[in-house]
């Protein structure tokens, strides 16, 4: 027989109790957004006054420099000042824009954007406008490190509470000094090593400042910092609430995140082709 000590108390538990004023204002964390996915935009290119042949024959050049760069690893460069606006509006139509972004702070300086379709990035700054097919482009590893703030190295000021930041500015030295070409990835993960408040602001003041910042969106965003010390990258993984969920250093070229792989170029190189089909 069912005892009343075995039933569930009258009078709690949630919604049994009326809400007062101010729980009725309570505001709940928003949820994750959803990633950044490939979605074929197709230009409409009748109402456009003007011949956009010049636009399919540069989509065309662009989709087999895609297909060579997933082969063999070559790069192109496209320019784009010759080009009619209508073919102009063609082109930025189709490009779009990708989850990748990166500002390249030297002399000139370069907005470059990833377009929706990887390894195909857009370039543009005072006497630079092209589109370039690569992994990367060259002038995101070629300028990097240029100091916009110089690496003060050990001789960055030693406040009260640096504790471990010393041992890692030697280890990333090492590894910066020895780098070459080919040679694998070092990570170095605050995220699991103890470190203190003091310890980020000296070693942000010991490697300086480099000339690139890469942005990469998808869930959640991803900031790439170029330090003063070559090949040293702060590389910093946020949730899609912005919340810092993984802080490294990498010495390397350049981070993964910002690479487009092979199989990427040459998927893009398929997807363009289809824009092209759908467009003649």
């Amino acid at each position: 027989m069912t005892t009343p000590f075995m039933m569930p108390p009258a009078g709690f538990g949630p919604g049994s109790q009326p809400l007062a004023e101010d729980d009725e204002k309570l505001e709940y964390m928003p949820l994750p957004r959803d990633m950044r996915t490939y979605v074929p935009h197709v230009p409409e290119v009748a109402g456009l006054a003007g011949d956009v042949t010049p636009a399919l024959d540069l989509l065309r050049r662009v989709a087999a420099a895609c297909a060579t760069a997933a082969q063999t690893g070559e790069t192109a460069q496209f320019g784009l000042e010759g080009l009619d606006p209508a073919s102009l509006q063609v082109i930025k139509e189709t490009l779009g824009e990708g989850e990748v972004a990166a500002k390249v702070r030297a002399v000139p300086a370069i907005a470059v954007q990833e377009s929706v379709f990887a390894g195909v990035w857009r370039l543009s700054g005072v006497g630079v406008d092209c589109i370039e097919v690569a992994p990367v482009p060259g002038c995101m590893t070629r300028d990097a490190f240029a100091p916009r703030r110089n690496a003060l190295l050990a001789k960055a000021p030693m406040a009260p509470g640096v504790v471990n930041a010393p041992p890692l500015l030697v280890e990333l030295r090492d590894k910066s000094a020895s780098w070459k070409p080919g040679a694998d990835l070092h990570v170095v993960n605050l995220s699991l090593l103890p470190h203190t408040e003091e310890d980020l602001v000296w070693l942000d003041q010991a490697l300086g400042e480099g000339a690139v910042t890469i942005l990469s969106r998808g869930y959640g965003n991803c900031r790439v910092t170029a330090t003063a010390l070559p090949h040293v990258w702060r590389v910093q993984f946020f949730n899609s609430m912005d919340v810092l969920i993984l802080d490294t250093f990498e010495v390397t070229e350049i981070p993964e995140v910002a690479l487009a792989a092979p199989e990427d170029l040459s998927d893009s190189s398929a997807r363009i082709g289809q824009v092209i089909e759908a467009i003649s």
